[in-house]
């Protein structure tokens, strides 16, 4: 009898086991897919952006690694925003490591911008390596350069960039931000 009602119990946990397998791994997510794809196609298939022959040219939640002076140049990635490798070395403040990829990018940035000072976010990974968005102040203080490589006046440039803030989520969550895909395709449309 004991022998039994073990029995009983083991198939009775496989079973359940199963049922949550089934509901948990299958159901669920096929329905939140299908509710997101309802509701909000563009973010449940990535964000992506097309190009005028509707062929994919990025993500507006990954960045991408703009090294070209006319453009506006987002966050250092020490994965070079490849998304199959999403981290951040997290190295501590006083890691010789930090401070020597700190100091390289920085000689660049003067480099390439002599007429400006640099800010925190351009020389810093975010926690995951494909953060799309920098601060307005250091799309502001690129405008210099990326008009003299263009030819565009920086009244122009500033307008640009005034149009491409977003400002925190639901109006208090985050920290203004600009997209510096979105604003580098607007400026090559400018071109």
């Amino acid at each position: 009898m004991k022998q039994e009602s073990h029995e009983n119990g083991l198939g009775t946990i496989i079973r359940i086991s199963l049922l949550i397998m089934l509901l948990c791994g299958l159901v669920y997510p096929a329905i939140m897919t299908g509710i997101a794809q309802a509701t909000m196609p563009n973010k449940a298939d990535g964000s992506l952006i097309y190009n005028e022959k509707e062929e994919i040219i990025g993500s507006e939640l990954i960045g991408q690694h703009f090294t070209e002076p006319q453009y506006f140049h987002g966050r250092v990635s020490s994965i070079k925003y490849d998304a199959s490798g999403s981290n951040s070395p997290n190295y501590a403040p006083s890691n010789p490591k930090l401070l020597k990829r700190v100091k390289a990018s920085m000689e660049q940035w003067k480099q390439n911008n002599p007429k400006s000072y640099v800010t925190a976010d351009l020389m810093t990974n975010s926690g995951s390596g494909l953060d799309p968005h920098i601060s307005p102040e250091s799309a502001q203080i690129q405008i210099p350069r990326v008009s003299e490589e263009t030819g565009i006046s920086e009244d122009k440039l500033k307008q640009l960039v005034q149009e491409h803030i977003d400002g925190p989520d639901l109006g208090i969550f985050g920290e203004s931000r600009v997209n510096v895909l979105n604003l580098n395709l607007d400026l090559q449309e400018m071109l």
